[in-house]
């Protein structure tokens, strides 16, 4: 184990003796407690940051941050996923506009590229906390008479059941590691080209038509992703004799 690792996991069992919201010791008193190079201390911390144990406050200090939400990577809301955990969901809508679909969203939402299509950008927060930004789109003879209070009371999932009769019972996701762009840090109130998760995500309704196709950034140092594993069987080879295995030695 290197020094920096070292460091690395006496501050982790420093963390797990403080609260949420405590200040760790400075770099120079961890630098004196340790034993080692202040280097090697603000390396090890960094990489802390970096993991969403720790979250540094201009002029205040290192402090233990909350911990990563556990995103199970099933088919729900986030509305849904945050209110499993104890905390309050919100949503702020940062804008919502009507425009043709396009090329792209035509074949993505299987519609003429000149169908309406309604695109609402909006802020997720648990607790009053950013955690990501939700693009969505969904064609407007779906959803007539959409505001962006709307957006803003609960799951548009529920949204969707309750006001315009559409259960969504399916889709299909992708997941890619990514950085946040000046926009992205600026709304999520985070450095510039901090971690984060790209999720895509297409849905489809009972009748078996896709109903929205959702584009999120997601907080790295906010998440981490878990999923249930399992192992496939191996097949079974049936019908091939031994005797066609040939090794060339005869019988």
């Amino acid at each position: 184990m290197t020094k920096q690792s070292d460091a690395r996991e006496q501050v982790r069992d420093l963390i797990e003796q403080l609260a949420v919201g405590d200040a760790i010791p400075s770099e120079r008193q961890l630098t004196l407690d340790l034993g080692v190079s202040r280097l090697t201390v603000r390396a090890a911390l960094d990489e802390l940051v970096r993991e969403g144990h720790l979250v540094r406050r201009r002029g205040a200090g290192t402090f233990v941050s909350e911990p990563k939400i556990a995103q199970e990577l099933t088919m729900s809301s986030f509305t849904d996923d945050i209110r499993a955990r104890g905390m309050t969901p919100s949503s702020r809508t940062l804008e919502l506009e009507i425009v043709q679909a396009g090329a792209r969203l035509g074949r993505v939402l299987h519609v003429s590229p000149s169908e309406p299509v309604v695109v609402a950008r909006r802020l997720r927060l648990a607790d009053r906390e950013t955690m990501a930004i939700e693009t969505l789109h969904v064609r407007e003879s779906l959803i007539p008479g959409l505001s962006k209070h709307d957006l803003e009371d609960g799951s548009f999932y529920e949204l969707l059941r309750n006001r315009y009769g559409i259960v969504i019972v399916g889709g299909h996701q992708t997941i890619e590691p990514t950085v946040t762009n000046e926009e992205e840090s600026a709304a999520l109130g985070v450095p510039l080209h901090s971690p984060a998760f790209l999720f895509e995500r297409v849905t489809r309704s009972e009748s078996g038509e896709i109903v929205e196709f959702v584009s999120s950034i997601y907080r790295g140092d906010r998440y981490r992703l878990i999923t249930e594993l399992s192992v496939r069987p191996t097949p079974r080879r049936t019908g091939v004799p031994i005797a066609m295995y040939d090794d060339g030695l005869g019988t």
